[in-house]
């Protein structure tokens, strides 16, 4: 467990397991590195795992506001898994980490053997279905207005909404509800990718090129906008397998962690080693 300086930011990261494979892992917005301590815990005999928590989050430096959230997040990725990880690495995110992850495949195909992505919120990828004009306007509507009027703890009870039930934010320690609301204003730095694409992951071309093993996870309770999304996806690329959680939702990576784990795990197995 080191906090060190990556690409100018004092980054927060530690490593687990002992597998012979090496794994870089990038957690959900309003989460930390921690979050992945079951899915670890799951996968310790097959990975070795480095994770770390995004500027902003856990014990990270604050995200100063200058140039792209996920472009920082990506130097910051990339300076650790030069130092760290030995290629070939197997990525895996969770949400907004999940487009960390693929915009790291997406830059260093040769260097990556597998992609995991559990419900990674490129929107962008289905800015035609229905669901998307329905988020655009809930994320610009309530939540902005929440936000422009300084209440933070509304803005993270509406965000926490959108992606579950109003009676699991009511049923959250206030601890976790104010540290959510502490965070909050790292959900619009997101938006240039959510929603906008200004990286062009998701432009024409863009998913097709990327034909290494692919594993897009979701929960069969999650936002309609899910599964939009990861149709959009997989009929983009080449080498995708898909996997649907019963009974969970956009926090399966914590709340499910077998399950997921065990996807993963089959996954991996199945994943040709990379040629060098």
């Amino acid at each position: 467990m080191t906090l060190q300086a990556f690409a100018g930011h004092e980054t927060y990261w530690h490593r687990s397991g002992s597998g012979s494979r090496s794994a870089l892992m990038l957690h959900c917005s309003l989460a930390h590195s921690g979050a992945w301590r079951g899915l670890e815990r799951h996968l310790s005999g097959i990975l070795n795992m480095v994770a770390f928590d995004l500027p902003g989050h856990g014990r990270s430096a604050d995200w100063d506001g200058v140039g792209d959230f996920q472009d920082k997040a990506v130097q910051i990725a990339e300076a650790l898994w030069d130092q760290e990880i030995s290629d070939p690495v197997d990525l895996i995110g969770h949400s907004f980490g999940g487009t960390i992850a693929l915009r790291l495949a997406q830059r260093h195909p040769d260097r990556v053997r597998s992609l995991t992505m559990y419900e990674p919120v490129l929107f962008a990828a289905a800015k035609d279905h229905p669901t998307f004009a329905e988020n655009s306007a809930y994320m610009e509507g309530p939540f902005a207005d929440a936000m422009r009027a300084g209440d933070r703890m509304e803005a993270a009870r509406l965000f926490n909404v959108l992606w579950g039930r109003d009676a699991a934010w009511q049923a959250l320690p206030m601890s976790l509800r104010e540290d959510m609301a502490k965070r909050i204003h790292l959900i619009p730095a997101g938006k240039t990718v959510t929603h906008d694409d200004i990286h062009g992951q998701a432009a024409p071309g863009a998913l097709e090129r990327l034909d290494l093993p692919v594993l897009l996870m979701e929960g069969a309770r999650s936002p309609a906008m899910v599964a939009a999304t990861h149709d959009a996806l997989a009929a983009r690329l080449p080498n995708v397998q898909r996997r649907v959680f019963a009974g969970a939702g956009h926090m399966a990576p914590i709340s499910h962690p077998a399950e997921v784990g065990d996807a993963i795990s089959a996954f991996l197995s199945s994943s040709a080693p990379v040629a060098h």
